[in-house]
């Protein structure tokens, strides 16, 4: 019996030990060689890249167009980004779909794919994040995101025409449905890949945060 109890003594830590490290890892950057290598031609996909093609380092971003902490994330931190190393082609960005807040990050969602029907993906991206409103408070609806469209320089007719239709809807489901796949279970989430290397960033972090893992891969 007592021999019993030592061995319970020992492994009970040891669990705990685990558990700990466990919720330790969810607030830091992970590295690994294959978790998500095997799905970075099916990330590129459909969407529009930010940046030189042939870049070393692809960051991949899955976002809520309503999401507080993505639009925390391109108000502080990808501006700098995109000075540092887009322009510089030593890193590319592309952004996937995960509307997590409902119907209205749907049609924002597919709003932006109309537009990148028109090659106008970024500037109306960039539009979006550029009227944010806050999380289910009413700001995109039918008439904004037309108005959006508008002021992004889109053919209105068009647009419309592909809102109406819905052309993008199940391309922007498909994203969702992908993400959740790969675990992906929040927004921002960030995959970094460089290489056979994979890192796996969670939240609106710092800009020093992900310069740390440029560097560490070699992209500055």
């Amino acid at each position: 019996m007592f021999h019993d109890m030592k061995i319970y003594l020992l492994i009970i830590p040891a669990i705990i030990g685990v558990i700990f490290a466990g919720l330790l890892a969810l607030n830091t950057s992970e590295t690994s060689t294959n978790a998500f290598i095997l799905n970075k031609e099916n990330l590129l996909q459909g969407a529009t890249i930010l940046g030189d093609p042939n870049a070393g380092t692809t960051i991949v971003e899955f976002g809520d167009y309503q999401c507080t902490f993505c639009y925390k994330f391109h108000k502080e931190t990808m501006n700098k980004i995109y000075e540092k190393y887009v322009i510089k082609g030593n890193v590319n960005f592309v952004f996937k779909d995960f509307p997590l807040n409902g119907e209205p990050s749907i049609r924002a969602s597919e709003a932006s794919y109309c537009a990148q029907e028109q090659d106008k993906f970024w500037q109306y991206h960039n539009t979006l994040y550029k009227n944010w409103g806050g999380e289910n408070t009413g700001w995109i609806t039918e008439d904004s995101l037309t108005m959006f469209a508008k002021n992004s320089g889109l053919e209105l007719e068009e647009f419309d025409s592909c809102m109406k239709n819905s052309k993008f809807r199940q391309k922007v489901l498909d994203n969702e449905q992908f993400a959740k796949e790969n675990n992906i279970n929040a927004t921002p989430s960030f995959l970094i890949f460089s290489g056979n290397e994979v890192y796996r960033i969670i939240g609106a972090q710092p800009f020093e945060k992900f310069e740390q893992v440029f560097q560490e891969l070699g992209s500055s």
